[in-house]
């Protein structure tokens, strides 16, 4: 599906000098994620893979867009890689975060570091050409990123792009052979649909749908959504179980729509942390416990192979 990537030059991992008065306005407003990650009890499998996480930073090289729902921690490439070689998994997908709005220099500026262990997701604006995704795939982009989560009617964060940007780009999308992401409350997917089931990229749904877990399993939006899984016609990240919840740490209610997921269609879902869990008020969740969770929930060795190593190695192009 996807090329092999090329290294960059290294003048693509450069970017210009953010102003000390700018740095010094950055003072973070949500919580930082658990500081000493604990080791899983089982070692993952050799190519296993977090396929949702976020960096920032570091600030005196990246600024934040004006206009965002949140002002993070410096938590910079190697934060992050120090992370996953804690819990011992091997691979990241990174995610632009939505207080970059539609720069991704950071983004690009970590896979340009390390091409052999990360791929991104990006967000774009009228403003990239198609010579400029072009040089995010050669990069390591695999994919888009499109918000249609909504909260009182407005979308729950700034910085994104809208469900419209995704119909102007699907066809240069799927020359690049990449995925689009959807940041959507499954109840909301039943409506949007008729939109996008003809597109022709591959449909990735962030966080099981941003479903709420005290709903159950049968509700119409999560049956919706399941039923298009096992179909194949989307993929799911079985990500970020504490936003579906307020039960920490093991998150009881998740447990059943985790294991109807992966018993629609193992071969399409995906396995994230959401680090560093951007916005959560709750009790912070420790990384390796979230590994953890995931062995409790995914009892058979092979589908965890399957979740962790061979999907991510289909839909992001790893070697």
């Amino acid at each position: 599906m996807a090329q092999s990537i090329p290294r960059l030059q290294a003048e693509s991992c450069r970017s210009p000098p953010v102003g000390i008065r700018e740095v010094a306005a950055l003072t973070p407003d949500i919580a930082p994620p658990a500081a000493r990650p604990r080791r899983p009890r089982s070692k993952p499998p050799a190519g296993a893979c977090d396929c949702h996480s976020h960096i920032f930073g570091p600030n005196a090289r990246f600024l934040y867009a004006p206009e965002r729902s949140y002002t993070p921690h410096e938590m910079p490439l190697e934060t992050y890689l120090g992370m996953l070689d804690a819990i011992g998994i091997e691979r990241g997908i990174l995610v632009q975060g939505s207080a970059y709005g539609t720069d991704n220099s950071a983004l690009l500026d970590a896979l340009c570091k390390v091409p052999e262990r990360l791929r991104g997701v990006a967000v774009v604006d009228e403003a990239n050409s198609a010579g400029e995704l072009k040089r995010m795939a050669d990069a390591g982009v695999r994919g888009l990123r499109f918000n249609h989560l909504f909260r009182n009617g407005k979308l729950a964060f700034k910085g994104g792009a809208g469900i419209d940007r995704f119909a102007q780009l699907e066809r240069t999308m799927a020359d690049l052979g990449w995925h689009a992401q959807l940041w959507i409350d499954c109840k909301d997917l039943p409506e949007l649909w008729p939109r996008i089931h003809n597109s022709p990229v591959p449909i990735v749904i962030d966080h099981m749908g941003r479903v709420d877990a005290t709903l159950g399993s049968a509700y119409a939006g999560f049956e919706f959504m399941r039923r298009l899984l096992a179909e194949g016609k989307i993929w799911v990240k079985l990500s970020a179980p504490y936003r579906a919840s307020n039960s920490p740490p093991h998150y009881p209610e998740v447990r059943p729509l985790h294991q109807a997921l992966l018993s629609a269609n193992p071969e399409q879902c995906l396995w994230g942390l959401n680090w560093p869990h951007v916005s959560w008020t709750e009790a912070m969740p420790n990384d390796g416990a979230l590994l953890d969770l995931f062995e409790d929930w995914t009892p058979q060795a092979n589908i965890r192979r399957q979740v962790l190593v061979d999907n991510p190695a289909k839909l992001f192009g790893f070697n």
